[in-house]
């Protein structure tokens, strides 16, 4: 064999053996090539977090969250609370996120994946600053990968490297849908009574029992009646599920002189007052939460021997079982100090609505509630619009 041909098989020989090891690197387990974090120690660190900014295009701030000592709260909507779920969503989402493979590290290339730097008018990601951790995070989030199979594209602020990472790691831009919007659920069925003062004209609507299916129209007019049996009911439900859409300090918000005034009251003594109104094409709202105790108090007092007339006496029970008369005896004193614990029971009902009604005033107080437009329409309403037409005929019995 002449010195060309063995140059030639050296080549060759070569050639295969690279072709095997790269053959060998493409098929290292998947787990093996994403198991690197994207941020690294920061699920360890979690509960040290006490800022997260997010920064949009022209380093503009789009929503600043920062721990307080009574949670967190957004920032830069006036220092509202914050939803503490969603921000931990978020911040779990990052811990878990794993490098998928490299993408560019050409600043020419990252427009077209969104991980420019932010300072440009026209940038489309959002530079993610998290402090608290001995590490600060600083990671540019740019587009999701939807047409690539998933992932999103990111790249560290201090390097050039850009990733595509595991999840769906692209921050909500809206501070509003950062707060904290659950403000009140009490359902329809629990309220004993509305009372709706609007133009100098008062509509009360109200319920003696629980157990009552519709609510009655309290004081018709002579003549008038009803447009039908349940036309009141829905008044009932303007604190059910009631989720805000922004808030700001009372101070900066007064309600005007022409501002409904609604009174809800619930069978367990909570009361809640509402001022309500619309300010440039936008509903207002502020709320007020107290205790009726004389309602509380017959509220806990019926719970509570409901509750014991749905068990039978010890003695009764003894009795009926044959029991020799020391044990009967016996259940008798148990009866005794059965109902000589009623105090105490009734004591904590009444504390247990007392806290919830504090819950609820710490949460109104100091601030004005913007609210979705069928929420106000529960509270503007008159007696007229729960009644058939003035020149109707009324309805044969």
């Amino acid at each position: 064999m002449n010195a060309r041909t063995l140059a030639i098989v050296a080549v060759v020989t070569l050639a295969a053996l690279a072709a095997a090891i790269g053959l060998n690197h493409t098929r290292k387990p998947a787990t093996e090539l994403r198991s690197e974090p994207l941020v690294p120690g920061l699920k360890d660190e979690v509960n040290a977090i006490s800022k997260l900014s997010l920064i949009g295009a022209g380093n503009a701030p789009l929503v600043v969250l920062e721990r307080k000592d009574a949670g967190w709260v957004v920032a830069n909507r006036d220092g509202y609370p914050a939803d503490s779920g969603k921000l931990r969503e978020f911040v779990l989402k990052l811990a878990d996120a794993t490098v998928l493979e490299p993408k560019t590290a050409s600043q020419d290339r990252y427009p077209a994946i969104g991980v420019e730097d932010v300072a440009a008018a026209d940038a489309k990601g959002v530079r993610v600053e998290i402090d608290g951790p001995k590490t600060p995070v600083r990671l540019i989030v740019g587009t999701f990968n939807g047409a690539g199979g998933g992932g999103t594209f990111v790249r560290r602020a201090d390097e050039a490297q850009s990733f595509l990472a595991s999840g769906t790691l692209t921050p909500e831009k809206n501070p509003t849908e950062w707060l904290s919007r659950d403000l009140v659920d009490v359902p329809a069925a629990q309220i004993a009574e509305v009372t709706i003062e609007k133009a100098g004209k008062t509509l009360r609507v109200f319920k003696q029992d629980a157990a009552e299916e519709n609510f009655r129209i309290a004081d018709l007019p002579k003549g008038r009646e009803a447009s039908s049996p349940a036309a009141a009911n829905p008044l009932a439900s303007g604190l059910a599920g009631l989720r805000i859409d922004g808030a700001r300090p009372a101070s900066a918000a007064a309600a005007p002189a022409s501002a409904v005034k609604a009174r809800y009251a619930a069978f367990d003594g909570r009361v809640v007052e509402v001022t309500a109104w619309q300010a440039d094409g936008k509903h207002y709202a502020q709320f007020a939460a107290s205790l009726d105790e004389a309602r509380a108090d017959a509220h806990a007092e019926a719970a509570q021997a409901q509750a014991k007339a749905a068990q039978p006496a010890p003695a009764d029970a003894a009795a009926a079982e044959g029991q020799p008369a020391a044990d009967a005896e016996r259940a008798a004193g148990d009866s005794a100090a059965a109902a000589a614990d009623a105090a105490p029971d009734r004591a904590a009902r009444l504390a247990a609505v007392r806290t919830e009604v504090e819950a609820l005033q710490r949460r109104f107080a100091g601030w004005a509630f913007e609210i979705p437009a069928h929420k106000y329409a529960s509270f503007d309403k008159s007696i007229d619009d729960l009644l058939k037409p003035a020149d109707a005929k009324p309805a044969k019995k």
